[in-house]
């Protein structure tokens, strides 16, 4: 386990799992958000993110939280572990509701900043039918790379567990 994919839906505590992943391993962590999004809530071209994300796949080791479906593959096609969240609609609207407003350091800017984003919330609602079937052909196609697939938050603590400290 030293190239490690973190995905799901937004919410579903995938950075959370991947801080605490990030700790007991000792691997570099790198939040594709950060990659992403400016301080501004702009973003940058998909050209200068693919050329963040190169920079961060030629390394050794590391984990990546975070979908950016275009370039999902490309991830897969370098990692040797996916950990998959696949957890209900409301625990992930509940989970970016309670996070609004707290300082995270996977983003560059704070979202208590800024209106809540109807089109974000639509993405969620609408992730486990539209987006996870899509997930789920993508890694049938790496049947050699070990795959956690979470469909409850206490699963991913026990995986953390198991890494003892």
């Amino acid at each position: 386990m030293k190239r490690i994919l973190v995905i799901g839906c937004p919410g579903s505590g995938k950075s959370y799992f991947s801080k605490k992943l990030a700790k007991k391993t000792g691997l570099p962590l790198c939040h594709l958000d950060m990659l992403f999004w400016n301080s501004d809530r702009t973003t940058v071209s998909r050209e200068v993110f693919l050329e963040r994300l190169e920079k961060v796949l030629d390394t050794e080791e590391w984990i990546i939280d975070g979908n950016y479906g275009f370039s999902m593959e490309l991830r897969l096609r370098r990692c040797d572990t996916v950990f998959f969240f696949d957890l209900p609609t409301d625990v992930c609207l509940k989970g970016v509701e309670e996070r609004r407003g707290k300082p995270r350091t996977d983003m560059p800017w704070n979202e208590a900043d800024y209106p809540v984003d109807e089109e974000f919330i639509e993405f969620i609602k609408t992730f486990r039918t539209e987006r996870n079937p899509i997930i789920t052909e993508r890694l049938a196609k790496f049947p050699d790379r070990k795959i956690y697939i979470f469909t409850d938050r206490s699963q991913a603590d026990a995986f953390l567990d198991g890494l003892g400290d």
